[in-house]
């Protein structure tokens, strides 16, 4: 195992790679509570008809499996200390654009995120992957991950009960004096506590602390017993394979929109991920990955596992890095943090104590973190500001993370070419914006 792993070339050992992958799970742990929460869409009265809800219980089981399954692949194959989980923006955007908004069925959607990952391994094997991401301007790739933030976030303040419907002004303050959103607030509030004095896992033990808080209170009702705190793993009965059985309905314009939303925001997540962690533990060499191409199959073919047992996109964690920070080196530390993936498994009944208020201040914290990218785009160029900027503001305000990146892509060239700067324009990006164009032909 130490030779395999390389332990004496990266100077660790077990006690550091398993504390490694111990401090990363705990850092992403709540995906297991979030991702079925906001699969399900909890909280949401009504549905599209023709719509019907996601079991909770089987969404958690998937990202159990779909984490294990990405994480060990990532941690045998590729020998790094990235974990991989379904994306929460992804999740939003399957959840409250592709099934709430557009009123597809999820069976369909995950038919969507199946042939996204299938598409992915393709581009990934024959190397196209990056001529894609070398033709999407780095600018845009910044304002899609700030967008997402804020969409995330704003469904967040939502199932918080922060922010409510009006119909005078669209949206306007809730009511701050409800008992279950003075819960999601004190949650914001440790969370950013947590995160502001660097303590790893800081979003996890937030939740942790209020849904202690709202036991106290009587807002959630506690365990009375050890099997409403463990248990076997729910069945997955109720979305396995589904993605197979309707996979000849993704055939659509709209359904094609879709999963290049997939395709394009899982290769945003993992090139990013992958190059941060790898560079904060000192892994990259001369400015590149090695084993790059396997880092890149253990997302794409967690993501077609995913789809297969009943979850959307699995990705690329940017949490990994607390591992890293806690002296992971090695694709072992990676294997731990899929064993407790597993072991995970069996605390399916504590999603009863996690209610939106819990999972509502998670949302919102990721939110923040994402849009940390605005920093970085280059506002003073007016032919770049345009379409990052409407790439950003559609998402949250049209509900809906394809049309920002439609929007986006296809003011791009337009003010590129008004600009005078034709050829800082990739061909592929031309393509996109006629696929774009036609998007929204069909939607209108």
């Amino acid at each position: 195992m130490k030779k395999y792993f390389k332990f004496k070339e990266a100077g660790t050992n077990y006690r550091t790679e398993f504390l490694a992958g111990m401090t990363t799970f705990l850092a992403m742990a709540y995906i297991l509570f979030v991702n079925p929460s906001t699969l399900a869409l909890v909280g949401v009265e009504e549905l599209p008809e023709g719509v019907t809800r996601m079991d909770q219980g089987a969404v958690f089981t998937a990202t159990a499996i779909a984490a294990a399954v990405g994480t060990l692949i990532m941690g045998v194959l590729a020998k790094y200390p990235i974990a991989l989980a379904p994306g929460i923006g992804l999740s939003a955007f399957f959840a409250y654009t592709v099934v709430l908004t557009y009123g597809i069925p999820w069976e369909t959607a995950l038919a969507g995120v199946l042939a996204s990952g299938l598409i992915f391994i393709v581009l990934t094997v024959t190397g196209l992957r990056e001529m894609i991401i070398n033709a999407i301007p780095a600018n845009l790739k910044l304002a899609v991950g700030a967008g997402i933030g804020l969409f995330i976030a704003f469904i967040g303040f939502q199932n918080s009960g922060i922010v409510q419907n009006s119909d005078a002004t669209l949206v306007t303050l809730g009511d701050l004096t409800e008992p279950t959103t003075l819960l999601a607030i004190f949650g914001i509030i440790v969370s950013i506590i947590f995160l502001s004095l660097d303590v790893k896992g800081g979003i996890f033990y937030g939740m942790i602390l209020t849904v202690i808080a709202g036991m106290v209170t009587g807002l959630i009702t506690p365990p009375t017993s050890i099997s409403e705190v463990v248990g076997p793993a729910p069945s997955l009965a109720p979305t396995f394979g589904e993605a197979f059985t309707h996979f000849d309905d993704i055939f659509t314009v709209q359904m094609l929109v879709v999963i290049l939303t997939f395709l394009f925001v899982d290769f945003f997540d993992t090139a990013g991920t992958l190059v941060a962690v790898a560079t904060q533990g000192g892994l990259m060499k001369d400015n590149k990955l090695p084993r790059a191409g396997r880092a890149l199959f253990s997302d794409s073919a967690a993501t077609v596992v995913g789809s297969v047992v009943g979850t959307s996109t699995t990705t690329s964690y940017i949490e990994s890095t607390a591992g890293v920070g806690a002296g992971g080196r090695t694709g072992f530390a990676s294997v731990v943090t899929a064993g407790f993936f597993l072991l995970a498994l069996f605390f399916s009944p504590l999603l009863t104590v996690f209610t939106q208020e819990v999972t509502a201040p998670a949302l919102i914290i990721v939110g923040v973190l994402m849009a940390s990218t605005l920093k970085n785009i280059d506002w003073d160029e007016f032919e770049i500001a345009v379409p990052a900027f409407f790439t950003i503001a559609a998402m949250p305000l049209t509900y809906s993370i394809a049309t920002g990146i439609a929007i986006g892509f296809i003011f791009y060239p337009i003010t590129m070419l008004l600009k005078g700067r034709k050829k800082d324009i990739h061909p592929i990006m031309y393509l996109l914006f006629v696929i774009f164009i036609l998007y929204f032909i069909f939607l209108a």
